[in-house]
């Protein structure tokens, strides 16, 4: 093998909701439409605050729990009207995905959305990727990245913290979802960033250093 030969591949994962894209404004206005349908009165000022565990577990705060089944499945169909048109990406997400490229990695979008809508998502967004696993918070996000060999994974959310850790992976925080710096530094963030227009130079500081001998 010569010297010049191919970097061996390796798979960078990342969150979706403000991680890589801004979705509390479609998120609102799907959960304003669902609560004028169903007459239930809901903060969606206060549930996009909060974004990060799975639907059910926010829907369970306005509806009875014997009602959240088909609530949620009407809330994935009314997303798809309402919430991919006022998405963008975050600041630094299209180039940070394109670094983990461009150094010869995969990129795995692991993530608790409904997997269809985020692929929707992704697609509206323009973000190339070559994994994409939904419905997963947490210690089952982990699963999914020692699947798919991840040895970072990004997030926002505390949660994206243990799923990194549960994998054995580095843990990437960036303040752009519902916790700040300190916080997430506290809960086991192996790196915070203020968003992803740092990710790019990290990862090649990163690659360096993990290089074999």
């Amino acid at each position: 093998m010569s010297a010049t030969s191919a970097p061996v591949p390796f798979t960078v994962g990342f969150d979706l909701d403000m991680t890589l894209l801004d979705t509390r404004p479609g998120i609102r206005a799907t959960y304003l439409v669902l609560a004028e349908e169903t007459g239930v009165r809901i903060d969606a000022d206060l549930v996009v605050s909060r974004l990060g565990p799975p639907l059910a577990d926010e829907l369970v705060n306005w509806f009875p729990a014997e009602q959240v089944p088909a609530v949620a499945d009407r809330y994935r169909a009314i997303y798809r009207d309402h919430a991919f048109a006022p998405t963008v990406p975050l600041p630094g997400a299209l180039e940070a995905v394109e670094a983990v490229r461009a150094a010869g990695g995969r990129v795995a979008v692991i993530t608790g959305k409904y997997e269809p809508n985020a692929r929707l998502h992704l697609e509206h967004a323009g973000i190339a990727y070559d994994a994409l696993v939904g419905d997963l918070w947490a210690e089952t996000k982990g699963a999914a990245l020692r699947e798919h060999g991840a040895s970072v994974y990004v997030g926002d959310h505390l949660g994206d913290i243990v799923g990194a850790r549960a994998a054995g992976a580095v843990a990437v925080a960036v303040a752009t979802g519902p916790y700040a710096a300190d916080a997430l530094t506290e809960a086991g963030a192996d790196v915070v960033l203020a968003d992803l227009t740092a990710f790019p130079q990290w990862l090649a500081d990163y690659r360096l250093t993990a290089q074999p001998g």
